[in-house]
C-alpha cells in the first residue's frame, strides 16, 4: 500500500493499447528507488460514446437537447490519454487500489438512468443537510469558517439543490459507542449508532442528511477502522475525515492515547479537549472530494470505472489523493438528469468559491457580521490546479459565444 503523498513518480508508457502498462519510478525519503508496475485503464472511444450517450434511441435524443457548447465538452470524455485532453485514464498503480481490490461492474449512464432504486431530488425533498459532529478544529471562527466552506462548496458542486447545516451536536448527544483502536491507539466512533442519531434527525425536506466528523469512525468490533457509512436506501451517511492529517499514520500522531487506556462505557468526557487534525489547504480539499464522492452516491452514482473522476473508489490516501475533484462527463451527465442545471453555471459557481476572496465580505455581509470576529482568508492553494481546469471546461463551453 502506499502512503507516502509526496512521493515522485516519473511515468514511462511501455504500450499503447487497451490497458497498458506503465513503469514508475518511486523515490523514498532516503533517495531509494523503487520500481512499480501499473495499468491504465484505456477504453475505446466507441465504448466511451455508448457510456455516455447510450444506444438506446430515448436517450440519444435526450443526449441531443444539449447545447453544442455542452456536448463539445462531454465528448472530450473521447479521446483519454491525449496530452490535452480535459479528462485522462484511470491508472492503477498497485493491487492495493479500489478497482482490483474491489471488483465491480462499470455503471453506463444508460444503466443508472434505468435504475428502478436510485433516488432524485424533488419539490419536497431538495435540501441536502450536513451535521457536524464533535469538534472540528480547535474551535472557535475559524473552525465555523472551516464548516461554512464544506456546505459552501457542496452548494455549488450540486448546484440547483440548497445544502443546509444542523447545528452542531458532540459525541455524547449521539448517544453512540466507541473504542480506543488497538492498533493505533485513536479514539474510535461506531458507524452504525450515528447512522440511528441521523435518522432521528433527519429534516422531512430532505434529499439525503450526511454526518461529517473529524473522529476516526468504525463499522464493527472486527475492523479496524471506516472511512465511513452509508445507507443510501435512507438517504444518509456519515464520514470521517481523522485519517487525512498527514500524520495520522506515524508514530508522533497528537491524536494517540496512551497505551492501555481504556476509557468506560458511556464516559463521553474522553472526547473533552481530544485532538482534531489542523485545518489547511490540503484537508479542506480532501474533505470536499469526500464529501461530494459520498453525496453523489446518494443520487445512484456508483464508483467510476471510466475515466478519472471524483466518483472512483479509492483503499488509501495516496489513491483519494489522485482523484481529480470533479466528475468525468459520464458521471457529470449522470448528476445533470438528477438536478437539471446548466453546466456552464455550475462551473463558474465551483470557481467562485475557489477564488473569492474570504478576507473580505460584502457590504450586507459587513453588516451583519460581528465585529469582533475574524474573518480568515480561505485556504485555497490546494486548488489551484482545479481553477486551471474550470476555466478550461468553461472556455470550451463558451466556445460559441466568443
Amino acid at each position: 500500500m502506499l502512503t507516502e503523498t509526496s512521493s515522485a513518480f516519473v511515468f514511462r508508457p511501455l504500450a499503447v493499447n487497451c490497458g497498458e502498462l506503465l513503469v514508475a519510478v518511486r523515490r523514498t525519503a532516503d533517495d531509494q528507488t523503487i520500481t512499480l508496475k501499473m495499468k491504465v485503464i484505456q477504453h475505446t472511444p466507441e465504448t466511451l460514446h455508448t457510456a455516455l450517450v447510450s444506444n438506446s434511441g430515448d436517450l440519444v435524443k435526450k443526449y441531443k437537447k444539449y447545447t453544442k457548447g455542452e456536448r463539445r465538452l462531454l465528448e472530450e470524455a473521447f479521446k483519454p490519454g491525449q496530452p490535452d485532453s480535459l479528462f485522462q485514464p484511470i491508472t492503477v498503480h498497485s493491487d492495493s487500489d479500489w478497482i482490483p481490490a474491489h471488483p465491480e461492474n462499470p455503471q453506463d449512464f444508460e444503466s443508472f438512468y434505468r435504475d428502478p432504486y436510485r433516488k432524485t431530488p424533488n419539490e419536497n425533498r431538495n435540501t441536502i443537510y450536513i451535521q457536524t459532529i464533535g469538534s472540528f478544529g480547535e474551535g472557535g471562527p475559524q473552525t465555523d469558517q472551516y464548516v461554512e466552506w464544506l456546505k459552501d462548496y457542496s452548494q455549488a458542486f450540486f448546484y440547483g439543490l440548497s445544502v443546509k447545516l444542523l447545528p452542531s451536536v458532540t459525541v455524547s448527544e449521539t448517544g453512540c459507542s466507541f473504542r480506543v483502536n488497538s492498533n493505533s491507539h485513536n479514539l474510535q466512533i461506531l458507524t452504525g449508532d450515528l447512522l440511528r442519531f441521523l435518522e432521528k434527525r433527519k429534516p422531512k425536506d430532505a434529499f439525503c442528511i450526511v454526518g461529517i466528523t473529524m473522529i476516526d469512525l468504525y463499522p464493527r468490533e472486527s475492523w479496524n477502522f471506516v472511512f465511513g457509512q452509508a445507507s443510501l436506501s435512507m438517504g444518509m451517511g456519515v464520514f470521517s475525515f481523522a485519517r487525512y492529517d498527514d500524520n495520522f499514520y506515524s508514530r508522533s500522531y497528537a491524536g494517540r492515547l496512551k497505551k492501555g487506556l481504556k476509557p468506560r462505557r458511556g464516559d463521553y468526557s474522553v472526547f473533552e479537549g481530544y485532538y482534531t487534525p489542523p485545518i489547511s489547504s490540503t484537508l479542506l480539499l480532501r474533505s470536499c472530494k469526500t464529501m461530494t464522492h459520498e453525496i453523489g452516491h446518494m443520487f445512484g452514482i456508483r464508483h467510476c470505472q471510466w475515466l478519472n473522476c471524483v466518483m472512483q473508489g479509492s483503499n488509501h490516501l495516496e489513491e483519494s489523493d489522485r482523484r481529480p475533484l470533479d466528475f468525468c462527463p459520464i458521471c457529470l451527465r449522470k448528476l445533470h438528469t438528477s438536478i437539471g442545471f446548466k453546466i456552464a453555471e455550475r462551473y463558474k459557481a465551483l470557481l467562485r468559491w475557489m477564488e473569492e476572496d474570504q478576507s473580505q465580505t460584502s457590504g450586507a455581509e459587513s453588516a451583519s457580521a460581528s465585529h469582533t470576529a475574524p474573518c480568515f482568508p480561505k485556504p485555497t492553494e490546494a486548488f489551484h490546479p482545479s481553477t486551471q481546469w474550470l476555466r478550461r471546461c468553461l472556455g470550451i463551453l463558451e466556445e460559441d459565444q466568443l
